[in-house]
């Protein structure tokens, strides 16, 4: 069992650090709205600390699920962040999908001081992170993760090292590449089917059984046929997270025309309301 410290306590942290309790570690927590950490020891156990730097002290491991690049900034540097509170050898996890460059960044201050550095973005959603079931997708170096993979295994369906830092990352804008393009089609399918004067669950009960089946179309079409939208990941998110991939793409001299139409149709979604809709909400701007 490890001492750990665990960062951020949204929809997807709370459950995460969760889990690890229940396998058995020490568990400190932070989040920036104290009472949320708070709520949790109380479910828990464990402690919780009023500043990154102080949930991390003497921790083996410190992981981090927090919002965006200045957020993962924000606990990772300066005199209160986790960096500062860390003791030499630990290992830093970042689970937040954030870009290439910011997870270089923070991975050349951990090193400078002794630290580890693994970067694990993560795909399951908020019911993954609930059943313990994420994918798990990790860059660092070997001794790094295998120092990380045995804790994080409390909660991932899968964990595996994809190459160096950053390689984590870059995987996970694979994964939301291949979701982008996949919903927006299944968007068209099914509001063709509509269209049509099919019965949407008729049509998903066939099509699902043949190559056209997907986790998307299965867990998905009902509420889309519904206009249900308030579960999920976010359309905020999500093109945050297609932003770092066109970036990342631009680096590389990859193409990503369909990605970034459907980054535009994201946006036409933002102008109707639906910045925390669920990002299966596509089909909302098909009529």
């Amino acid at each position: 069992m490890a001492k750990l410290a665990f960062l951020g306590l949204g929809v997807m942290g709370a459950p995460m650090a969760g889990h690890l309790k229940a396998a058995g570690h020490e568990v400190t927590v932070f989040n920036r709205t104290a009472a949320k950490a708070q709520a949790w020891v109380e479910r828990h156990g464990g402690a919780w600390a009023g500043t990154p730097r102080e949930a991390a002290a003497g921790a083996d491991l410190v992981m981090a699920c927090v919002g965006n690049d200045d957020d993962l900034r924000s606990v990772c540097l300066g005199p209160d962040g986790a960096f500062a509170g860390m003791k030499p050898g630990a290992i830093f996890v970042d689970h937040t999908t954030v870009s290439a460059a910011v997870t270089r960044e923070l991975a050349q201050a951990a090193q400078a001081t002794g630290l580890g550095y693994v970067d694990a973005p993560i795909s399951g959603g908020q019911a993954g992170a609930e059943n313990g079931q994420l994918s798990v997708m990790c860059g660092g170096t070997q001794d790094d993760f295998d120092g990380a993979a045995p804790v994080i295994d409390a909660y991932a369906k899968i964990c595996r090292r994809m190459g160096d830092v950053g390689a984590g990352q870059i995987t996970k804008m694979c994964n939301q590449i291949a979701i982008a393009g996949l919903v927006q089609a299944l968007s068209e399918s099914l509001a063709f089917a509509k269209r049509s004067g099919l019965e949407v669950g008729q049509v998903v009960e066939v099509i699902s059984q043949g190559a056209a089946g997907s986790w998307q179309m299965v867990n998905r079409h009902k509420t889309m046929d519904q206009c249900h939208f308030e579960h999920g990941f976010a359309v905020d998110w999500m093109r945050k997270d297609l932003a770092i991939c066109l970036a990342a793409a631009d680096e590389v001299g990859a193409s990503l025309p369909v990605t970034a139409l459907v980054d535009q149709f994201y946006k036409d979604v933002q102008r109707m309301g639906g910045g925390r809709w669920d990002t299966s909400s596509l089909i909302a701007r098909l009529g």
